[in-house]
């Protein structure tokens, strides 16, 4: 139970005023703040006014076309502006070298003529010869290997892209009969020239079906430092047509190939050339390891495996050999067969 003695009672309201009084009155002796006419006293004044501050002068009003006293700024503050917050900071350009333009690398002058007599025997492409069945053909593959190669220029501008390893699992399977005529087919482009290069060191075969002069060539090169690979280089009377020979047999062809002096001697053969393209004619590549080396220079390579002939497992084992390069493609060599019934060259008027 609350006391109800500790319960303030209100003061009896005297005789003559109002019950309760107004809102303010109450209000005033509810909180202690006196009487309702001390609520709205006004403030007492002080009896000694002190004077008021000062006022600054204004600075000289600048009418239009008349020029007023320069104002003195003060000293201890020089007058500095203030960057604009709207542009941004600029990073710091970063100069870069530009890129050297090697010179471009040439051939001998010297134009060995081409045995035609010799390529019509063994079946090839003769130049400046009939369209055949056979011309035809290389004609597709070219063409593929030449756009395979522009646009890998374009995408990295390596000169991996303008070398072609032309291999085979087993001898026998017309490894060199491709890479001669694919070397021929692209000569005849009026955009592009080819450098044929015999890599087969153990057995070369490239100079005798062309019918062109023995001479030192890229195992030369490779193992004197003193020989120019350019040098190496034979011309013939074929337009558009250069052959680098094997050069001397040598029972460490793999470990110069493995040098590091190889990767300089191609980019010599493909300097300041983008249009030049690079075949090479390599060893089988299950019959000798020059294969899977050279497989490390080149940006694709063809698989020439004959129909009829070469088994799954030897294919499968030749592309792991050749797993270095990035591009390879597979070339049926001797089809007898053709499902869709295509009869390349009678077109023109000439079998084959």
């Amino acid at each position: 139970m609350t006391e109800q003695s500790k319960i303030p009672v209100p003061p009896r309201k005297e005789e003559g005023k109002q019950d309760g009084g107004s809102l303010f009155e109450r209000a005033t002796g509810a909180f202690g703040l006196g009487g309702a006419g001390d609520l709205f006293k006004p403030a007492p004044m002080p009896r000694d006014l002190v004077d008021a501050p000062p006022r600054r002068a204004r600075p000289p009003k600048v009418e239009e076309g008349i020029a007023s006293a320069a104002p003195i700024a003060p000293a201890e503050t020089p007058a500095v502006p203030p960057a604009p917050a709207s542009v941004p900071a600029q990073p710091a350009m970063v100069e870069r070298e530009p890129q050297v333009q090697l010179p471009p690398i040439g051939f001998s002058e010297t134009k060995h003529p081409v045995d035609r007599e010799r390529l019509r025997e063994l079946g090839m492409i003769v130049p400046e010869g009939a369209v055949t069945a056979l011309l035809e053909e290389f004609r597709i593959v070219k063409r593929q290997l030449l756009l395979a190669t522009r646009e890998a220029q374009r995408s990295d501008r390596s000169p991996l892209a303008q070398r072609v390893l032309i291999c085979s699992p087993l001898p026998g399977e017309g490894k060199t009969f491709c890479a001669t005529n694919l070397a021929l087919a692209i000569a005849a482009e009026k955009d592009s020239e080819v450098l044929l290069i015999d890599a087969d060191f153990a057995k070369p075969s490239i100079l005798s079906t062309l019918g062109l002069p023995a001479g030192p060539g890229l195992m030369d090169a490779l193992a004197d430092p003193s020989i120019k690979v350019e040098d190496c280089v034979l011309g013939t009377d074929v337009p558009g047509l250069w052959v680098l020979p094997a050069g001397n047999q040598t029972a460490q062809d793999s470990e110069f190939l493995a040098s590091s002096r190889t990767a300089q001697l191609l980019d010599r053969l493909t300097q300041g050339a983008p249009n030049r393209m690079v075949i090479f004619d390599s060893p089988p590549a299950l019959a000798a390891s020059p294969a899977a080396e050279l497989a490390k220079y080149v940006g694709q390579a063809m698989l020439v495996v004959r129909a009829d002939s070469t088994g799954q497992s030897a294919i499968e084992d030749a592309l792991t050999r050749l797993s270095a390069c990035p591009d390879i493609k597979l070339l049926l060599n001797d089809a007898r067969f053709s499902p869709s019934g295509r009869r390349f060259g009678s077109y023109y008027g000439y079998g084959g």
